[in-house]
């Protein structure tokens, strides 16, 4: 059975909220990438570890840009799927994904089992299966 509207619409609202609030962090995180220089984070004398530090931190900052964008995208594929009226709807079996779910994660699209069913399937994609 559909989600009711109310939930639906709480979920739409949830959806547009974080991917608004996901859009201000990334403009803000870019901007600051933009004006950091790697020498105003390795400081006026580098050495290695200081280089090292200076690295870590650039790449924390992208791989914290990427997970947001990856974020981004989600959400906006739950908008699309709301406005085609596929929303809800696990990808592997069809079923209703739970309210509770689509709560904690509105971008997802898996129902809980098929979901668990993927990421033991995928989880060590170089591991080999028996």
């Amino acid at each position: 059975m559909p989600l009711p509207r109310e939930q639906m619409d709480e979920l739409r609202r949830t959806i547009h909220t974080r991917r608004e609030a996901l859009l201000a962090e990334i403009r803000e995180d870019v901007a600051r990438a933009r004006e950091e220089s790697f020498g105003t984070i390795a400081g006026p004398v580098t050495d290695s570890a200081d280089e090292a530090v200076a690295d870590l931190l650039s790449d924390v900052d992208n791989a914290e840009v990427s997970r947001d964008l990856r974020e981004v995208r989600e959400l906006e594929g739950a908008q699309a799927r709301l406005e085609e009226g596929s929303f809800g709807r696990c990808a592997d079996c069809g079923l209703e994904i739970g309210f509770a779910r689509l709560r904690a994660n509105p971008g997802a699209t898996r129902c809980f089992d098929c979901q668990r069913v993927h990421e033991k399937t995928f989880a060590h994609a170089a591991a080999p299966k028996l």
